[in-house]
């Protein structure tokens, strides 16, 4: 089913539920949270390994709390397993939680709202064309690898660099470069050297990964491109949020106590990845990859705004926020988002 069928379907079944059920209810005693592979969900992964999200809640006096661990990986599908109910809190990419804010904006069964920033880190455009030094050089028989077309937060990412090389008309001028494929096949593919692929547009450990092959060059880095900003965010439907804000708030005080522990302790950080992850990689490579300037992780959203702005100016989104804070939360406007 195509996500606009699942977006619309949802909406009808969740209506219906809200009617039936009431809405006012206690808050809840379970929660269901949803990470990534990459090093981007750290945070979320440092979360459930030192049980951060239990120990909050019982100092907010929730009680026995339980909580729910899923992997998933891919916009689309994150926004399917909420639009569907089997999901309370996701960490995601913050183009397709945009998407998802704008499309569900003001339609109560299924509207969403930011709960907190996750991570950055820089997308590095590698290529194993010799031809290839910048994104200019790039001609349409090159075929550049990322998660989801046009629609991923490679996708966007590319799109806001091609609007700065070659002015925001041509936004979209390498989007027919582009092929579909999950991080670790384009890993796969690009070093190979075997298949169509000749660039991939990636995050950490995968950009790294494909740098210790010689054949392999780095030919753009999105941060030298875009500047300081949020790449992953965490988001939860509006009516979860509504109906716990206990619960929202020991969730941000162990997000919080997850990049605080990253921020002092890279080298535990590191050995937390390395060992839980499903990514084949070191705590000596892992290590590395935090150490990046450009890779760091916050609950405090920056320069989500600017994406947002972006997307609606190229018409990707028909809501424009007036503010970051609009996207999210009540608990962190105080904060000094953007």
């Amino acid at each position: 089913m195509s996500w606009s069928k699942s977006f619309t379907a949802a909406a009808l079944g969740l209506t219906a539920l809200l009617g039936a059920t009431g809405a006012s209810q206690a808050e809840v005693k379970e929660i269901r949270l949803s990470k990534g592979y990459g090093i981007l969900y750290l945070p979320l992964i440092v979360m459930e390994d030192q049980k951060l999200m239990e120990k909050q809640a019982e100092k907010a006096g929730l009680g026995p709390f339980k909580v729910n661990w899923q992997m998933l990986d891919g916009g689309n599908i994150i926004n399917d397993a909420m639009m569907a109910g089997s999901l309370d809190i996701a960490g995601t990419g913050a183009p397709g939680f945009i998407t998802l804010w704008a499309k569900a904006k003001g339609i109560p069964a299924v509207e969403v709202v930011g709960v907190s920033g996750l991570s950055s880190t820089s997308l590095w455009m590698n290529t194993n064309n010799p031809e290839i030094k910048s994104l200019k050089d790039f001609k349409p028989s090159d075929k550049i690898a990322l998660p989801g077309i046009k629609t991923s937060l490679s996708a966007v990412m590319l799109q806001m660099m091609a609007a700065q090389e070659f002015g925001k008309e041509n936004y979209a001028k390498l989007d027919p470069m582009t092929v579909g494929l999950p991080h670790p096949e384009a890993l796969a593919a690009l070093t190979s050297g075997k298949t169509e692929i000749t660039a991939h547009f990636t995050s950490p450990p995968f950009s790294y990964i494909e740098l210790k092959d010689s054949k392999i060059r780095r030919v753009a880095n999105s941060a030298d491109v875009l500047g300081r900003m949020t790449m992953d965010v965490v988001f939860a439907p509006k009516r979860f949020v509504d109906a716990n804000p206990k619960v929202v708030q020991a969730f941000l005080d162990a997000l919080d106590e997850a990049c605080t522990l990253i921020a002092n302790d890279k080298a535990a950080a590191a050995e937390i990845y390395a060992r839980t992850a499903k990514v084949k990689t070191t705590k000596e490579d892992v290590l590395e990859m935090l150490q990046d300037k450009d890779t760091w992780f916050s609950s405090t959203p920056e320069g989500v705004l600017k994406i947002a702005e972006f997307m609606h100016g190229v018409g990707s989104i028909k809501v424009k926020p007036a503010s970051w804070q609009d996207m999210f939360v009540t608990q962190l406007r105080d904060r000094k988002g953007s």
